[in-house]
């Protein structure tokens, strides 16, 4: 057994954390499709084929940030606070230059039409922490853990 599994048994605050995240993917994964297959729709109506792609990249784009954040709070929930916390704010650093990297290689693409893509990436992006909040509200978790050690 390696020591972030046998830190993540010893840790009690390892279960909640992934009891949220568990609730908050599933939520995200079942509200967050519907809206990208709409803009999908309604951008393919608006610019053809052009606004189709834009869509669907913008939504695959923002989907993954959003579970990719959900897996890094999976990652680091049985370590240390400080090691969350290099995850947390390292993860979204990495997140954000990959998208800006993703973005920049995109952006002279003609086969994509650009508004669709971003207006997709923030309903995408929006709905999902709706859903992820929501589903955290819902989650029963304690607001405080006593360890056993005292």
């Amino acid at each position: 057994m390696s020591d972030a599994e046998t830190t993540a048994q010893e840790n009690p605050h390892a279960a909640p954390v992934r009891k949220a995240a568990l609730a908050m993917t599933r939520a995200s994964l079942l509200a967050t499709p519907p809206f990208v297959l709409a803009c999908i729709v309604l951008f393919s109506v608006l610019n053809g084929l052009p606004g189709f792609l834009g869509s669907l990249v913008g939504g695959v784009l923002a989907m993954l940030a959003s579970l990719s954040t959900l897996g890094m709070m999976r990652f680091s929930a049985g370590q240390d606070p400080m090691f969350v916390m290099v995850v947390a704010l390292g993860g979204y650093v990495v997140k954000v230059i990959v998208l800006f990297g993703a973005l920049t290689l995109l952006k002279g693409v003609t086969a994509l039409h650009p508004m669709s893509l971003g207006i997709t990436m923030i309903v995408a992006i929006l709905v999902a922490a709706a859903a992820e909040f929501a589903a955290f509200r819902r989650t029963n978790l304690p607001a405080i853990v006593v360890s056993p050690a005292g």
